[in-house]
């Protein structure tokens, strides 16, 4: 019996659901306190007590993995689908196996940067807030019909947001390096970064985060777009330059945003965000529907239990 330790909060979150399966497949499932991810400091210690290791958002760095690979690590996986606080290089080096789990929640995260879409559209969460506050909004909305819609990354997220967005009678523009093509929809239409930026309603942020793209939205971005747009971020935090953003908020120059990620998480108390009733603050929970959960931690310990065994 291998022990492994998980430090992804969604699998935390139905923990008790996936300790049988995991063992019959020989792993025993060891569970970190976490709120969203532990500290490298934290993990050199903790690490090395274990045979294998199921990733969240934690910071899965060189110094990490070889006070592990010192101890008794021996292969790991990231659960889901970023991979940008896992040191990949340092694995192959240290000789240690390690998968992520690729196109999980395309259709989770999909679906909600559409809710975020709606909700921006017609500031429901706004209205919700008010009334709770024996306000009685009412706020104009915007509609959907016959606005563009810009998407930053067209892989499993972004293909699964555009078949969502098919029937809204939108006009989509859609940003992304490493692909080609429409897949088939012909209301979109490639552009390369930050062409068009001006003539959009929307902006949605679904792609991955590398060293190529890190704050790709500032200052200099941002003054492309046309006053009054709505932002939208699924993806990583770090795309986008915060304090730039929150700039344009207060200008007004942005209408408003929805974030389900940030650069720091969880959000410091202090940011501004916090205090603009134009924002909708998420929790890096995109992927987190009971359904994606399974899926993901059925693939996780199914490639783990590969590793580990030696398959």
């Amino acid at each position: 019996m291998y022990n492994v330790l998980v430090t992804c909060p969604p699998m935390l979150s139905m923990f008790e659901e996936f300790i049988e399966p995991a063992r019959k497949c020989a792993l025993e499932l060891i569970r970190a306190n976490v709120m969203q991810a532990m500290t490298e400091e934290v993990l050199i210690k903790e690490l090395p007590k274990y045979d294998g290791w199921i990733i969240g958002d934690d910071p899965a760095t060189k110094p990490v993995l070889v006070a592990g690979k010192k101890g008794h690590l021996k292969a790991a996986v990231k659960w889901g689908i970023g991979i940008d606080n896992v040191d990949f290089s340092a694995c192959q080096e240290l000789g240690i196996p390690i998968s992520n789990t690729p196109n999980m929640f395309g259709g989770e995260v999909a679906d909600l940067a559409v809710g975020y879409l709606l909700a921006l559209a017609r500031q429901t969460f706004f209205i919700d807030r008010e009334i709770r506050n024996l306000d009685w909004p009412k706020p104009a909305g915007i509609s959907v019909t016959g606005k563009r819609v810009g998407i930053v990354g067209f892989g499993n997220i972004g293909q699964n947001l555009v078949k969502r967005l098919s029937g809204f009678d939108v006009k989509a523009t859609v940003y992304d390096p490493g692909k080609t093509g429409n897949h088939g929809f012909a209301f979109v239409e490639r552009k390369e970064f930050p062409d068009g930026l001006d003539e959009l309603d929307f902006l949605v942020f679904t792609c991955e985060l590398n060293k190529h793209n890190v704050h790709m939205f500032n200052a200099e971005t941002i003054s492309q777009l046309k006053p009054g747009v709505n932002i939208i971020n699924v993806a990583r935090g770090s795309l986008i330059d915060e304090s730039s953003l929150i700039m344009a908020l207060q200008s007004g120059h942005i209408a408003a945003v929805a974030l389900d990620v940030f650069e720091v998480e969880p959000l410091p108390e202090n940011s501004p965000l916090r205090t603009m009733p134009q924002c909708i603050l998420g929790s890096h929970n995109g992927s987190n529907t009971k359904e994606g959960v399974r899926r993901a931690t059925a693939e996780a310990v199914r490639i783990l239990a590969e590793f580990l065994h030696g398959k």
